[in-house]
């Protein structure tokens, strides 16, 4: 009984304190993780540029969202053209998929009975000069956000910068579905 009180009580503090057990809810990080996938995060880990993080939502009280780090303290940001430039200089995105983005543009001009030319997936922006940042740098201890579904992702471009202290986790491997698993 003492052995699994102690397994127990070891686990729960491993769940609390170390690693962060959370599911995807939503688009917004479509292609990379869809709805309902489970995850394993990592508490207290260093956080880079391109690392998906779990956050506490800034905009609703007691949410987590799930996005991709873009912006590191002190960086410019900025889209032009779908093309990410960060401190000036084009930066690759492999997690963007161009037949994805594409598909998007597409259900949603069907969708609303629109016409997708010259419709962006990414629209241009610049954190200077979007409403929610107005800064022309990442200020010291935050970070800029993104979903990857940046048609409909509801993230920094919308909500502005995010504190070092609002990142719950740093997310390391999808465990579920089996058939997709995968380290990040």
């Amino acid at each position: 009984l003492l052995i699994m009180v102690v397994a127990f009580a070891g686990a729960r503090l491993l769940m609390t304190q170390v690693l962060s057990n959370d599911t995807v809810s939503g688009d917004s990080m479509q292609p990379t993780l869809n709805d309902k996938n489970r995850l394993i995060s990592i508490r207290h880990h260093s956080i880079k540029r391109n690392n998906i993080v779990v956050l506490n939502a800034p905009d609703v009280a007691g949410e987590l969202y799930i996005k991709r780090v873009i912006g590191m303290p002190g960086d410019t940001v900025a889209v032009k053209n779908e093309k990410l430039y960060v401190n000036g200089k084009l930066t690759p995105q492999p997690y963007l998929k161009t037949s994805f983005m594409r598909n998007e543009i597409t259900a949603w001009g069907k969708a609303y009975n629109k016409d997708t030319t010259g419709v962006q997936f990414t629209a241009d922006f610049n954190i200077k000069t979007n409403k929610s940042t107005q800064s022309a740098r990442v200020p010291k201890g935050e970070y800029f956000v993104m979903g990857d579904n940046r048609f409909v992702s509801h993230d920094g471009r919308a909500f502005g910068f995010i504190k070092r202290s609002s990142i719950q986790s740093v997310v390391v491997w999808r465990y579920w579905p089996l058939n997709q698993m995968k380290t990040y």
